[in-house]
């Protein structure tokens, strides 16, 4: 998935604000399920709902205004209950790596009650 930089997602000097690229990780998420036949919001009306438990992110270098970023997101692990996404993004021009970054989701209930994954959402996911 590629994001284009724009005036607004940066600070003062022109760099990508930090917290943003949990809005980047959180786009690339999305598509990665709907691209694999799990859209979010056919989950949510399903009664699946996913949340995110725990969010590491290494910083390696800063993207900048006018950069396009590349976003490679995949699933590294997924227990009954959770899944474990991946981040990459890069630079696209120099295809520099700017972070590193894991989000792990756990599968909750309309009452944010913790459940299993269905199996087939599962499947789809770590295919």
């Amino acid at each position: 998935m590629d994001i284009k930089i724009y005036y607004e997602d940066t600070d003062c000097g022109g760099v990508v604000y930090y917290a943003n690229y949990l809005r980047y990780m959180e786009r690339a998420r999305t598509e990665y399920m709907a691209d694999r036949g799990a859209p979010v919001k056919e989950l949510m009306d399903l009664g699946i709902i996913f949340v995110i438990a725990r969010v590491e992110i290494d910083y390696r270098m800063s993207g900048r205004y006018g950069d396009t970023i590349v976003i490679e997101t995949w699933v590294s692990e997924c227990t009954a209950a959770s899944i474990t996404f991946r981040h990459v993004m890069k630079q696209k021009e120099s295809g520099k790596v700017l972070t590193e970054a894991m989000a792990k989701a756990v599968c909750v209930d309309p009452s944010i009650k913790p459940k299993r994954i269905p199996k087939d959402i599962a499947e789809k996911l770590t295919a």
